[in-house]
């Protein structure tokens, strides 16, 4: 039970709502750092990624492809203060790292932003074949 001072708001409203609190954990765990919202297809030549980044361009987006992970960045935007005339940081950065089951081959892979989706296709790496090994013995 809880107490006064220990009242989690979002076990709170869990309780205080009980089943529809789908909703909340929803928000909570974008509040948590989920973001951007991601969707991953994976078949078996290749995994495509969408990321939901409305109001951005492809200029404001840093991608990395390492060995088996995507590493989405934002750059962040800085303004001058109208009254102080500093620097601002408007929009902070964010990043964030998506492991991949499998390696991926980076000479074929490739991304496309549209209408504020960023698309990425990456291809599976060409697996080393299967080979028999003789037993001595």
């Amino acid at each position: 039970m809880n107490t006064l001072m220990n009242i989690d708001p979002w076990s709170f409203l869990d309780d205080l709502i009980g089943t529809p609190s789908r909703t909340f954990k929803a928000v909570r765990a974008r509040v948590a750092g989920r973001f951007p919202p991601v969707n991953v297809l994976l078949d078996d030549n290749a995994v495509i990624i969408d990321l939901e980044l409305p109001g951005k361009t492809a200029k404001d987006i840093d991608l990395t492809l390492e060995a088996q992970a995507v590493v989405v960045a934002d750059k962040p935007t800085v303004t001058t203060d109208a009254e102080t005339g500093k620097p601002v940081e408007a929009n902070p950065a964010w990043s964030r790292r998506l492991e991949l089951p499998f390696r991926v081959n980076a000479d074929k892979a490739n991304a496309k932003f549209t209408n504020g989706i960023l698309r990425i296709e990456l291809p599976k790496a060409d697996a080393p074949g299967v080979r028999r090994i003789a037993i001595e013995g």
